[in-house]
């Protein structure tokens, strides 16, 4: 573990497995390698290790990697990270694991957080990690991962899901989304954005991965609604109605609704409370306005109210999240408090 004057690093350790995929092993290097408090000292370690010792690992390419960790690197993890692989064999055939897998996985001290990309979660359910518990994967695996582990909740429309000290997500880039979350939840929003505007991605994906599965394709020159989420993003102060953002694209409600969610992935309103949701910490992180003010210009109208959304989005309070993320005052072991915090 680093530790420079007193300041200690989140260590992540990242699982190499053969028939990797290079762009997902280097996601979380590149996610967390820029997360920096407000010191400019990096708040995570990232180090890469395989299940043999330090040797080469295979890629799914023509070319391998040479890693310089042994499994003994997974003992000192806070994280481990499993990036997918196409060579999993038995994980992927059976459900079970090799001995020389298990072997690598036994060095997991209890209570660190496990986090899966893409079909790296076949090792965390063949481990038995996932059992009776909600998970994700890319979705055109989503069907056999049910059938193979059939304890895991599995949900094929999501980007990621967070089930607290286990993570799971969908395909590829989604590997991305789950690690921002990952920086937002342990850090908050500001360190988050920063990453994302760095790494030149959205800091929040709308929508899930239902989205991305092969559809017919649109008609050309059809209408879309974008200009109606501009308009709505300019005016999250005030009361907006569904029928308000239809006239912006001079469509029926049914017909907008219908385009929106082919779109984005989520209806209208619940678009509308992500993104007030994310006005609200953005200006619980970052400003002195009062719980109550927060909530007018956020747009829900009552401290009541927004108090409701974000236990339900984030489960904590408005005012438990900003004594946990303020800006300025961000310690680098800051974490999302409990439910009943604040």
């Amino acid at each position: 573990m680093a530790v420079v004057e007193g300041f200690r690093r989140h260590r992540i350790v990242v699982l190499a497995l053969d028939g990797l995929l290079p762009f997902e092993l280097g996601i979380p290097q590149r996610i967390f390698r820029l997360a920096k408090d407000s010191r400019g000292r990096r708040l995570y370690e990232v180090v890469t290790c395989s299940v043999r010792p330090p040797g080469p690992v295979q890629t799914d390419g023509d070319y391998a990697i040479l890693v310089e960790n042994g499994p003994e690197a997974l003992a000192t993890a806070d994280t481990v990270v499993v990036p997918a692989s196409y060579e999993l064999g038995p994980v992927y055939e059976q459900g079970v694991l090799t001995d020389e897998l298990a072997a690598a996985l036994a060095h997991i001290r209890p209570g660190t957080r496990l986090v899966a990309i893409c079909t790296g979660g076949y090792v965390l359910a063949a481990a038995g990690y996932l059992d009776g518990r909600p998970a994700t994967t890319h979705w055109a695996s989503a069907e056999h991962f049910q059938r193979l582990f059939p304890r895991v909740r599995v949900d094929a429309d999501v980007l990621f899901v967070d089930d607290g000290d286990v993570l799971t997500s969908a395909g590829v880039a989604s590997g991305i989304d789950l690690c921002l979350h990952i920086v937002r939840r342990d850090h908050g929003t500001a360190i988050a954005n920063d990453v994302a505007r760095r790494t030149v991605v959205p800091p929040h994906r709308d929508g899930g991965q239902a989205q991305y599965i092969q559809r017919p394709l649109p008609e050309p020159q059809r209408a879309t609604t974008t200009t109606a989420r501009a308009w709505a993003l300019g005016r999250l102060h005030e009361p907006i109605q569904l029928r308000d953002m239809a006239e912006q694209e001079s469509m029926s409600v049914r017909t907008f609704t219908r385009r929106f969610r082919e779109e984005v992935g989520v209806s209208p309103g619940q678009w509308l409370t992500q993104q007030r949701v994310e006005r609200a910490r953005h200006l619980l992180e970052s400003t002195d306005l009062s719980v109550d003010q927060v909530a007018r210009d956020a747009g829900f109208g009552t401290a009541q109210s927004m108090r409701q959304h974000l236990q339900g989005a984030l489960g904590v309070t408005p005012t438990a999240y900003r004594r946990t993320f303020r800006v300025g005052d961000l310690g680098a072991g800051a974490r999302v408090p409990s439910a009943d915090g604040g």
